[in-house]
């Protein structure tokens, strides 16, 4: 009886702290929208960088490739902060944990390897 009497004092715990976090977001946002400036003038929505103001068409076109390769690097670079969180574990972890690694590790080779077959990663094509 004891333990499920702290199971619900935890559960509602979180709860009421989730309601509170979000209102306390909602109000924050409700009172800047309240109190903050609500100025409007002739140069209030052109773009500016630096003070500097732009002139002509500031529509670039960028190549596929460059999408690409960020998409790559972010896949990656997540599955190397999953190899550093076993990495510290790994005494945890034990030989379970080595082979479920190597599996990762054997499919994020295997990825990089077709990214490489299929020419992914060239600038060229």
């Amino acid at each position: 009886m004891l333990d499920n009497l702290d199971q619900i004092t935890e559960c509602l715990s979180f709860f009421i702290f989730i309601f509170f976090s979000l209102g306390l977001c909602f109000f924050l946002l409700f009172l800047s929208s309240m109190l903050g400036g609500k100025s409007s003038s002739r140069y209030k929505n052109t773009p500016f960088e630096s003070g500097i103001v732009s002139i002509g068409n500031t529509n670039l076109h960028f190549s596929v490739k460059f999408y690409l390769i960020a998409m790559f690097f972010v896949v990656f670079d997540v599955e190397a902060l999953y190899l550093y969180a076993w990495s510290i574990s790994i005494s945890e972890s034990g030989w379970i944990g080595f082979s479920e690694a190597a599996m990762f590790i054997l499919s994020i080779l295997l990825s990089l390897f077709y990214l490489i077959r299929i020419k992914a990663l060239n600038w060229i094509s």
